[in-house]
């Protein structure tokens, strides 16, 4: 199931954080009281990156944001503003959920994993 598929704007690949669509909060069961959840994903190179989705305590909205190794992720992918990030999860029979994260650049009109050139 795909979980989130964004093209980064400047504060994402700047700001040790990504704005996270609030669609995108299902995949994540939070634990009641809890503002946030820890998950790995694991990359095309079967990388795992630690990272944690948190939303703000007060407000109407939750306005979630992904945080963790989220800049390393950034920084060794070489993201920049207009690459695109897509997060899938699959859950297994016993209700484990893998996470999977690919970077892409856009280049000549075509969409390329940035894994792949690495």
């Amino acid at each position: 199931m795909e979980v989130m598929n964004k093209i980064l704007s400047e504060s994402d690949a700047k700001n040790k954080r990504l704005e996270f669509p609030a669609r995108s909060l299902s995949a994540f069961p939070m634990p009641d009281g809890q503002n946030s959840v820890q998950f790995v994903a694991f990359d095309m190179n079967e990388q795992q990156w630690s990272l944690k989705v948190s939303i703000r305590n007060e407000g109407k909205y939750a306005k979630p944001w992904l945080k963790g190794e989220w800049d390393d992720y950034v920084h060794q992918k070489g993201l920049k503003k207009g690459d695109k990030v897509i997060l899938t999860m699959h859950e297994e029979e016993n209700g484990e959920r893998i996470y999977r994260i690919r970077a892409e650049r856009k280049h000549f009109g075509f969409w390329y994993s940035i894994d792949d050139q690495q």
